[in-house]
């Protein structure tokens, strides 16, 4: 057996929790016997669902908690105050080194200032960024960042395709992966002032296989491993992207109910149409990692449930045991090195 992964999730995090936060962390225990669980939440919540199951209790523990930090809480003052949260427990427990991840489906605002206040940036790093997996034609692309670093820097930009490159070679297995800048075009003049200063300074990059700009049409065809692009654009590209998937998925599935020849060849089609349109589920990709932090902070969606909970204690497993963090530190040392 492997190392044993110490994983922390949030239980109080999210629309739906604590059901579907216990549900899919007990299911990622049930089934990966590499994984120590640690629950923070509020006790009698937390216990009165895991009652609803059976595992292995030598590598399930409740943190109990007396606080939780609400959405719609000014993160800052949040994290400052509730000392006792299910966030800040957790994280604290990451930079103490009693635990090697933390998931959590609450605040993003919150679970942002905590890792760079509580976890902490690796030595080198100017931002950390949200890096989430998203489906394309052919398999997954890293998306950064989606949601950290609205104003970034030229600089900060080149760091995040370092860092992506990391992930998505060595945690998701693409050798050699292409890293592509999000622009209007693909000439090189083109783009805003970010884009334009950024572009020479990933060209310049020996250690990642930039490929140029890439259009937004583009990714979901796959063109590119790594997407780059600062928060604003990320995010909007993230929310479009979810928000056309649900509604073609609806929209097919109308279709093939219209008549009753659609219906029956629904039927005939269904376990090929499902097979497909399951690729195209984010959920089972996991969360979205803060790459840049001395220890790994998971952010699943607000609406989460329990599959993408589960895959996003399964992604904790594989950062750990490829050493995602020391990886983009020696990386950034070894840059700062060759200036």
């Amino acid at each position: 057996m492997s190392e044993i992964v110490r994983v922390v999730v949030d239980a109080m995090g999210g629309d739906n929790a604590p059901e579907e936060i216990v549900k899919g962390a007990i299911a990622a225990v049930n089934n990966h016997e590499d994984i120590h669980l640690i629950l923070t939440g509020l006790q009698d919540a937390v216990e009165r669902e895991l009652k609803k199951y059976t595992y292995p209790a030598d590598r399930v523990e409740v943190v109990p908690v007396s606080q939780v930090i609400e959405t719609a809480e000014p993160p800052v003052a949040a994290i400052r105050t509730k000392k006792d949260s299910s966030i800040v427990v957790g994280l604290t427990m990451v930079r103490r080194g009693q635990a090697d991840a933390f998931v959590s489906a609450g605040s993003t605002g919150a679970v942002l200032v905590g890792g760079q206040a509580i976890v902490g940036r690796i030595k080198g790093i100017e931002r950390p960024a949200l890096a989430p997996l998203i489906p394309t034609k052919d398999g997954v692309a890293l998306l950064i960042d989606c949601g950290a670093n609205v104003d970034a820097r030229s600089s900060h930009l080149v760091q995040f395709a370092k860092m992506g490159s990391i992930y998505m070679e060595h945690v998701v297995g693409v050798k050699n992966p292409k890293v592509g800048i999000v622009n209007i075009g693909a000439e090189e003049e083109k783009g805003n002032a970010l884009v334009k200063e950024t572009f020479p300074l990933l060209k310049q990059c020996g250690d990642i296989n930039f490929t140029g700009s890439i259009e937004a049409r583009e990714i979901p065809a796959g063109a590119c491993d790594v997407v780059v692009c600062e928060a604003f654009v990320g995010n909007v590209i993230l929310k479009l992207y979810e928000g056309v998937g649900s509604v073609m998925i609806k929209k097919i599935k109308e279709g093939l109910k219209s008549d009753v020849k659609t219906a029956v060849g629904g039927m005939l089609i269904k376990p090929a149409l499902k097979k497909t349109l399951k690729s195209f589920d984010a959920s089972q990709y996991g969360g979205a990692p803060l790459l840049g932090l001395k220890g790994l902070v998971v952010k699943t969606h607000g609406s989460a449930k329990a599959e993408e909970v589960e895959h996003s204690v399964y992604q904790c497993v594989q950062f750990k045991q490829q050493r995602i963090s020391e990886k983009i530190e020696m990386a950034i040392h070894k840059n700062e090195e060759s200036k």
